[in-house]
């Protein structure tokens, strides 16, 4: 376990030194003490210039950054040091809720601190990453733990510690009091996250083509559903493999390479840590009826616009069409008619990756999109139009509540 420290340009009023100056520091765990691989959080080594690592026997060196991966919140550095010792590292895939875990790290300050507790949960999602298969735990985790291993009962690897949930804080800034509720990414996706990035210095992700929704309370019984476990299929993109392994909208995948299905996070992680060419068995419900079939990850292209039935997705954002308004008196309808067809013209955004271009420039999902540069836009078709045609950056002019806000997005 070791201290990163990450140095770069000062974000405040600066004296004229051109020295880098600590931003921020977490923890890290050496996994590959040979090599002197390092792995640590994307957020701890973000917009640094230098990095440092202090070493629990009082040793400090200079580290290489590597590369991150801002979907999974993860950044892999290197040192060159001799003497080390790296961790034990077990498949995530054996845990199970009860388990007594570790959290190792240097929390507020202060030096190597180990906490206790037990895995809450698995498979939980939601936090905004886009690749999301978290385990929960109890164990105190609070600012200055990012980063830093989350141990077995043996003292070995099961986890990288990334988040918590705080009354009042950023999930991922960890500003707030702990409460209990902390989130580790699993051995399972972080090994094969270190592996893309130490061999191709970046993450290489295929896809399925497929647009997920987590199932709810609410959309089950839309549903006629017993059942609140599962991602549902909004929208298939053309001759995708999705498409050629006949999902359709409204399906839900309850089940995803012989693993339970929780929610749409559960088929990101699945799908995000398989290379293209992976087959994966699939079950699913339509209709109340169970049904099996398999899909083949296909390599995952560089797309700017990507049109599906219903639905578009561009900058990491998914846009869908404004749910139609209900209907009204004639005569009502009449008098309201210039404000309500001024209410209603635009694209809804209903979803934003987490680390994605969107994301980054704060848009969010209930924007309604009115126009991409200076294009009225009043549907779907409009959308993937306007957003075609304009190339390298794009403004998004939205409609948040009573605000018009202009967006600045693309390269």
């Amino acid at each position: 376990m070791v201290q990163v420290t990450t140095l770069g340009a000062s974000r405040g009023p600066t004296s004229g030194e051109n020295e880098p100056k600590p931003l921020q520091s977490g923890s890290g765990v050496i996994i590959d003490a040979r090599q002197g691989i390092i792995v640590t959080n994307n957020h701890v080594v973000d917009g640094g210039t230098k990095f440092t690592v202090d070493m629990t026997d009082g040793r400090l060196f200079d580290a290489t950054l590597v590369g991150v991966d801002k979907a999974t919140d993860v950044a892999v550095l290197k040192i060159e040091a001799p003497n080390l010792s790296q961790v034990e590292i077990v498949d995530s895939d054996t845990l199970r809720t009860g388990d007594l875990a570790f959290a190792v790290g240097y929390p507020l300050g202060l030096d190597q601190t180990l906490t206790m507790g037990v895995i809450s949960g698995l498979g939980r999602s939601g936090l905004g990453d886009a690749v999301e298969d978290y385990i929960q735990t109890d164990a105190a985790v609070n600012s200055g733990n990012s980063g830093g291993p989350l141990l077995d009962s043996r003292g070995r690897l099961i986890g990288i510690n990334t988040s918590i949930l705080s009354g009042g804080s950023d999930p991922l800034g960890g500003t707030g009091g702990n409460d209990g509720i902390a989130f580790a990414v699993p051995t399972r996706i972080l090994m094969f996250v270190v592996g893309q990035i130490r061999e191709h210095g970046e993450v290489t992700r295929g896809k399925i083509g497929a647009v997920m929704g987590s199932l709810t309370a609410t959309r089950a019984r839309a549903f006629g559903l017993g059942i609140v476990r599962g991602a549902v299929v909004e929208d298939v993109a053309p001759g995708s493999p999705a498409e050629t392994a006949g999902l359709q909208k409204n399906d839900i995948i309850t089940r995803i390479q012989n693993r339970p299905v929780a929610n749409a996070g559960s088929v990101q992680a699945t799908v995000g840590i398989a290379p293209p060419g992976t087959r994966l068995p699939i079950v699913y419900l339509r209709d109340g009826h169970e049904h099996t079939t398999a899909l083949t990850v296909a390599t995952a292209e560089p797309v700017r616009v990507a049109v599906g039935k219903t639905a578009i997705e561009a900058f990491g954002a998914q846009f869908q069409a404004l749910p139609a308004a209900p209907a009204r008196d004639e005569t009502a309808a009449k008098e309201e008619a210039p404000a309500q067809t001024a209410a209603q013209t635009g694209v809804l955004v209903v979803s934003v990756e987490g680390g994605s271009d969107a994301a980054q420039h704060k848009l969010t999902a209930g924007d309604i999109v009115t126009k991409v540069g200076e294009r009225e836009v009043t549907d779907l078709a409009g959308l993937a139009s306007a957003l075609e045609a304009d190339q390298g950056m794009t403004t998004l002019t939205v409609r948040r509540g009573e605000e018009t806000v202009e967006i600045n997005v693309g390269e």
